[in-house]
């Protein structure tokens, strides 16, 4: 049921931002990854262990977040000649996402 939910819950977040900003880059798909490493972070940070950890951790969260996408999305711009949008995408994902997933533990723990 978490899965379902997060997977609802990615395709409405990415379809929203995709409507405000224009592509080629995937701000929905990074949006939506961002915002998963965030709360997987809190996560860690509140320890969250045992099956309360799987179900909130893989289940909701894994659902929501979406490697695949991200990998996909930057091999298309690739294929289409857009080789600085997707380096950039690669770049900033994986940045931006080793530092909210910080941030998220940290938020994490002081609660």
């Amino acid at each position: 049921m978490l899965g379902g939910i997060g997977a609802l819950a990615r395709f409405w977040l990415d379809r929203a931002v995709g409507r405000r900003w224009v592509r080629p880059f995937p701000y929905g798909t990074l949006t939506v990854n961002l915002t998963g490493a965030l709360a997987l972070g809190i996560v860690i940070g509140i320890a969250l262990k045992g099956d309360a950890y799987r179900l909130v951790g893989t289940g909701l969260i894994g659902a929501y977040t979406t490697f695949s996408t991200w990998m996909l999305e930057t091999q298309r711009l690739a294929e289409e000649d857009e080789r600085m949008i997707a380096a950039r995408d690669i770049v900033i994902s994986v940045t931006a996402g080793v530092l909210i997933a910080w941030l998220g533990e940290k938020i994490g723990a002081a609660l």
